[in-house]
C-alpha cells in the first residue's frame, strides 16, 4: 500500500498581481518537510499553482496524498476543469486560452504519479496547518520598507484586543507632528470586526482628499480591502461561495470612507511593527478592560 503524506499548500500576492511567495508543509510519519519560494512578479493563483506543484514533484516514489488547499482555484480546477481544459487543447469553454496553462500542464504531469485526495480547508478559520503555511507563504514575499516617513500622508495605526466575544478596537491617527486616538468596544464581536471598525474609524477621521497609509496586523482586513471587497460588492455582497460576506456594514463604511481619498493597505502581519501599533494594541486592551 503507498505510503500516506499529508500536504499542506499557500500561495501569497501582495499586491495581486505583484510580489508574492508560496509554501508547502508535507508530513510521513513522524517526518515533515517544509517548502517556500517566490517571485518578484506573479499572481495569488500562480502562487497558490506552484506550492502544490512543488509539493508534488518533491515526492520521490508514488504515495497516498491527502492534499489540503484554502484554493478554490485549485481544487476546482483540478476537479473540474483539468479533463475538460485538455480536451479542448487548453482552451475554456468560450475559446480563450486557459490562464497559467504552463503551471496548469507542469500540474497535471505531477499528477499522474500520485493517487491524490483533494481537501479545501476554509481560510483563515484556524486550521493549525493552513494557518503555518498562510503564515510561511507570506513571509516570502519581497517587502518594500513601510512609507513611516511620507510626511504628506496620514498614517493610521489600528489595533484590537479580543476574549470571547468582547473585545476592544483603537486607531491612531497620525500626520507629522499631531496625532489623534480614538477606541471603543463591542460585546458581541470577533477580532475580525474589531479589526474592521478600527480601520474604518480612522478613515473617517483622515480629512477628504488625503494620501492614506493604513497599518494594520490583521491580514484579512488587508487582503479584503485590497484583494475582494470590489469582487464582493460587484456579486451583490456575497463570495465566491454564494454566502454572505460577513460583516458587511464595515466593509461598506470603509469602501465609502475611502471614496475621494488614495488609501494605501500595509499588513503588518509579518512585520517588526512600528510603536504606533503597538500603541495602538495596547489602547485597545484599555478599552476592552473598562468594558468589563
Amino acid at each position: 500500500m503507498p505510503q500516506e503524506v499529508i500536504i499542506y499548500t499557500d500561495g501569497a500576492c501582495d499586491p495581486n498581481p505583484g510580489p508574492g511567495g508560496w509554501a508547502a508543509v508535507l508530513r510521513f510519519g513522524a517526518h515533515e518537510k517544509v517548502l517556500t519560494g517566490s517571485e518578484a512578479h506573479t499572481t495569488n493563483n500562480r502562487m497558490e499553482l506552484q506550492a502544490v506543484i512543488a509539493a508534488l514533484t518533491a515526492l520521490k516514489k508514488p504515495c497516498h496524498v491527502v492534499l489540503h488547499t484554502d484554493s478554490r482555484y485549485v481544487q476546482k480546477g483540478v476537479t473540474e476543469y483539468l479533463e475538460r481544459w485538455k480536451a479542448k487543447h487548453w482552451q475554456t469553454t468560450d475559446k480563450k486560452a486557459v490562464a497559467n496553462q504552463d503551471l496548469w500542464q507542469a500540474l497535471d504531469e505531477a499528477l499522474l504519479q500520485q493517487q491524490i485526495e483533494w481537501v479545501w480547508v476554509k481560510g483563515h478559520a484556524g486550521d493549525p496547518l493552513n494557518e503555518r503555511v498562510d503564515r510561511l507563504a507570506v513571509s516570502m514575499i519581497a517587502r518594500s520598507a513601510l512609507p513611516l516617513n511620507d510626511t504628506q500622508a496620514i498614517h493610521i495605526f489600528t489595533g484590537v484586543s479580543c476574549s470571547g466575544t468582547t473585545g476592544g478596537w483603537a486607531v491612531i491617527v497620525k500626520h507629522r507632528d499631531t496625532a489623534q486616538t480614538l477606541s471603543g468596544h463591542e460585546a458581541e464581536t470577533s477580532a475580525n470586526r474589531l479589526h474592521l471598525l478600527a480601520a474604518q474609524k480612522g478613515l473617517v477621521a483622515a480629512p477628504a482628499g488625503s494620501t492614506i497609509h493604513v497599518y494594520t496586523p490583521s491580514d484579512y482586513a488587508a487582503q479584503g480591502a485590497t484583494q475582494w471587497v470590489k469582487n464582493w460588492a460587484a456579486q451583490g455582497w456575497r463570495t465566491k461561495e454564494n454566502q454572505p460576506v460577513k460583516h458587511r456594514d464595515v466593509w461598506q463604511a470603509i469602501v465609502n470612507a475611502s471614496k475621494g481619498r488614495e488609501v494605501k493597505w500595509h499588513s503588518l502581519k509579518d512585520e517588526v511593527r512600528p510603536a504606533a501599533s503597538q500603541q495602538a494594541e495596547d489602547l485597545a486592551r484599555q478599552a476592552r478592560n473598562d468594558m468589563c
